[in-house]
């Protein structure tokens, strides 16, 4: 709606200042609109600077800004296709909020009288100068440009850096936003994300590690886990991707045998699901009276 609101008021300002005799201008000054407008808003050789150059400067600003802004809703409508669709729209929006800043600057002081030939000119030798000094600045925007395009990750992936679990949140120009479970923000330059994980390019597994006593007879346990675990899906369709099931055997630990229990999940979801199964297989040891064994201390006495 805000857009909407400002297209509007950009076009009547645009069609006003484009006929200004329909403004409570002076016939002088609403000439000098007319002329600056013919001179492609250049300012008149004297170099003064009346009513009308001000009046040219709000009209270039406002073509600037309802240009950039019809751009961008027509990004925010690309971008609603797909994930990958949603970070090149966000980096393409970023690119040219920038590109309107540059122009809407350029237009502005060629509106008011300066030379921007020699401004473009000065503007080149000080950026040489300091690209030398924004080597990570541009290693930032040329790291941004491919992790995009090669779909390293995109908005809505987890990703795992060093260790840092989050949400890519967004991709701009220069940083990446992650998020992780708490609502922590964290950015980063993209030329430090080095060495990730995307954990969303695939199914997740939620694992339930449980041990049970050495007395317990496992040909009959991994019966009743084929009958019972499968049972454990349909409450919980939101969560897994399919039934849980008995991995094996994962050690013959100090105190009891330890199985693993496994179930392919989204990764969004593999937190809440690997709490769920851990509930749901104490519940079911519970019910059939296998024992789960704890630590025990042997203490000798002697004589």
């Amino acid at each position: 709606m805000a857009n909407i609101i400002g297209i509007i008021i950009s076009i009547l300002l645009i069609v006003a200042l484009t006929h200004p005799q329909w403004l409570p201008f002076s016939a002088e000054t609403a000439a000098k609109i007319q002329d600056l407008r013919a001179e492609h808003f250049l300012i008149e050789r004297s170099g003064k600077i009346t009513l009308a150059h001000f009046a040219t400067l709000i009209l270039a600003l406002a073509v600037v800004w309802l240009i950039f802004t019809i751009i961008k809703i027509l990004l925010q409508i690309y971008s609603n296709r797909d994930d990958h669709a949603a970070t090149i729209g966000l980096l393409l929006t970023g690119m040219f909020r920038y590109l309107a800043v540059i122009a809407a600057f350029i237009w502005g002081l060629s509106i008011l009288g300066v030379n921007t030939t020699a401004v473009l000119a000065g503007a080149g030798i000080i950026g040489l100068i300091i690209g030398f000094g924004a080597q990570s600045l541009i290693e930032d925007i040329i790291t941004g440009m491919f992790i995009i395009f090669e779909r390293q990750y995109e908005i809505g992936d987890i990703i795992i850096l060093d260790d840092f679990r989050g949400i890519v949140r967004s991709i701009g120009v220069r940083t990446t936003t992650l998020e992780d479970a708490g609502g922590n923000l964290k950015v980063v330059n993209n030329s430090d994300i080095r060495n990730f994980q995307n954990r969303s390019r695939n199914h997740s597994m939620a694992i339930c590690t449980v041990s049970v006593s050495y007395g317990t007879d496992l040909r009959q346990l991994e019966r009743l886990l084929a009958e019972k675990l499968p049972e454990m899906y349909e409450p919980h369709k939101d969560l897994y991707l399919e039934a849980p099931y008995l991995l094996g055997v994962q050690e013959l630990g100090s105190s009891g045998v330890e199985l693993r229990i496994v179930a392919w999940v989204e990764e969004a979801n593999v937190f809440r699901a690997q709490r769920q199964l851990n509930r749901d297989v104490k519940v079911l040891f519970d019910d059939y009276g296998v024992e789960i064994p704890f630590p025990q201390v042997v203490v000798h006495q002697g004589d």
